[in-house]
């Protein structure tokens, strides 16, 4: 590590935490933000420090963050580009945001900047969605967020959350596909074909060539156990329909691309929003899923 990082870092044990978000950048696993549960209520950490995991050593480091950072929250989306890390959207004391975010993760000196798109509109404020990135461009999908009731009225791609409506607001899930385009930063929603997932939120999304997956998720009080599968250069949704035993509904997990035709399937809450810690993985040529075992069952998350 250089000399500019080690004036910005020191080696600690990291906080526990939920609601964060993290990328990986070589054998180096970048976590930020979230919030940690205490007997009174829930704190949201520190958005000016970045905590890096040292995959080889086993050893935490945590680093100071400057420059435009973001407000400490939760449910954010991230992905790595092009040695930045991108963040959209996300929960914080005043609600949902539609705020766009990045750091370069290379030079040392973690500086956030506020990333103001020189055309198009950003999508309406939300957290917990998904993204895949392709061909400098980041694609998001979903998530829980809110709408005025003039927007929401024909909107077909948002289900309200009738608990929650307040004057002209209203909150609730979408499936809505937005993209950026870092090269030229513009946003745009574009016309997708084929069947689209339901709308849903903290479901889980990963790129395999130019195909974006998602798994899972939750609406009102349903908890699927669907993948689809958009297709990033002709914007066309498809569903993948196994043909073996599939896992069980869930939210708040994670899927990660192992190779260039798998999917890895880990943990989350299951339909009783109970953590667990199985794992699974998909072969979308085969459309098959395979559960395996492993030594920490007894550590859901």
């Amino acid at each position: 590590m250089d000399s500019a990082v080690e004036k910005h870092c020191v080696e600690l044990v990291a906080l526990e935490r939920s609601g964060h978000t993290a990328v990986l950048e070589g054998n180096t696993l970048h976590v930020w933000g979230g919030y940690m549960s205490t007997a009174e209520r829930e704190v949201f950490l520190p958005s000016d420090e970045i905590w890096l995991y040292d995959l080889e050593r086993g050893v935490w480091e945590m680093c100071q963050m400057s420059g435009e950072i973001p407000p400490p929250m939760s449910g954010t989306c991230s992905c790595f580009l092009i040695g930045h890390m991108y963040i959209f959207g996300g929960y914080d004391d005043t609600g949902q945001t539609n705020q766009l975010y990045r750091v370069n993760l290379l030079d040392g000196d973690y500086r956030w900047k506020n990333v103001k798109a020189e055309s198009g509109s950003p999508p309406s404020p939300r957290d917990k969605l998904c993204c895949w990135v392709f061909n400098d461009r980041v694609t998001y999908f979903g998530g829980y967020g809110h709408k005025t009731l003039d927007d929401i009225m024909d909107d077909t791609s948002f289900i309200v959350d009738t608990a929650s409506l307040e004057q002209n607001v209203g909150w609730g899930w979408n499936n809505e596909v937005h993209v950026f385009d870092t090269t030229l930063a513009s946003w745009r929603e574009p016309q997708s074909s084929g069947r689209a997932p339901a709308p849903r939120a903290a479901h889980a999304g990963a790129t395999l060539g130019h195909k974006g997956y998602v798994y899972g998720g939750r609406v009102l009080e349903t908890t699927p156990s669907d993948i689809h599968c958009l297709d990033l250069e002709s914007w066309t949704w498809s569903e993948i329909v196994p043909t073996s035993t599939v896992p069980g509904g869930r939210s708040w997990h994670s899927l990660t691309a192992v190779s260039d035709n798998t999917l890895f399937l880990f943990g989350g809450l299951n339909v009783d929003c109970k953590p667990i810690s199985d794992r699974w993985v998909l072969d979308v040529d085969t459309k098959t899923w395979r559960e395996f075992d492993h030594p920490n069952n007894n550590k859901p998350r």
